[in-house]
């Protein structure tokens, strides 16, 4: 079950052009977060903006009872949370939603992320490696300065491989580009797929995975204004043949790579 928590700020900083990171004391939350879920957000105490903010786990630590986030500046919200001081306090509920499942016994986590989408990728890594798992990481940016969590990923000593639009730090161009040239030199089915950031990225990485006949999870990004189900304002439509709908927040963020539609536009 969520519950509500006052949560001390840590630290706010921001870690790239467009990308901020805070860290947020939270004892009560932390014991309870799984990969894959999110936490709705107040991003003051005030009532403007009204609604809550979804912010993927980017990072937990459970000694410290600590959870990290990652987030971009693209409105009033983010922009109030951008100014956020250490030792103020935020309103926060979690963790919500559905989490991330783990590959089957002798497969391998291949993570494709891209832009703020790698947040939820971290802290999945960071389980997946403590239970023993092989994981690669796939991760693409604009240009090597947007490559805000790469050193995070190589201190959990996961396989990090970059790929920059700029050509200047790792694969010169897609990542989708990158993990196609991946799945053809290893031609294994022993992979799971993990996958978040911008949705045509997200629909190619489900069309490379059908076509190797691997299997694995999306997370989708979405405005959610209640966080639990009760708005039908994060509602996405499944493949299924009734072509019915799903709420991202309650039924997701976590779905099967080829159980929702994605649109690659």
């Amino acid at each position: 079950m969520p519950c509500i928590e006052r949560a001390q700020v840590i630290s706010n900083s921001q870690v790239s052009s467009d990308l901020f990171e805070m860290e947020l004391k939270a004892p009560q939350i932390v014991p309870l977060c799984k990969p894959g879920q999110f936490i709705h957000l107040r991003v003051s105490s005030q009532y403007d903006p009204l609604l809550r903010r979804p912010l993927s786990l980017y990072d937990v630590d459970r000694q410290q009872n600590t959870i990290t986030l990652l987030y971009k500046v693209v409105g009033k919200g983010t922009e109030i949370l951008s100014r956020t001081k250490s030792g103020e306090y935020l309103d926060i509920m979690g963790p919500l939603g559905r989490a991330f499942s783990w590959p089957q016994p002798g497969q391998s986590a291949l993570l494709g992320g891209g832009g703020v989408g790698i947040a939820p990728l971290l802290f999945l890594t960071r389980e997946l490696l403590e239970q023993g798992y092989k994981v690669k990481v796939l991760y693409g940016a604009q240009s090597s300065q947007d490559l805000a969590a790469l050193n995070r990923f190589r201190r959990l000593g996961a396989e990090v491989w970059p790929a920059t639009m700029d050509g200047k730090t790792g694969y010169p161009g897609l990542v989708t580009d990158l993990l196609k040239e991946q799945l053809s030199i290893q031609k294994t089915g022993d992979w799971f797929i993990y996958t978040c950031g911008p949705e045509p990225m997200m629909a190619q990485v489900a069309a490379y995975a059908h076509e190797y006949g691997l299997k694995g999870e999306v997370s989708l990004e979405e405005n959610m204004a209640c966080g639990v189900g009760a708005c039908l304002g994060c509602a996405r439509q499944l493949k299924s043949s009734d072509k019915s709908y799903v709420k991202v927040c309650k039924d997701g963020p976590v779905f099967a790579l080829q159980e929702v539609e994605l649109n690659p536009s």
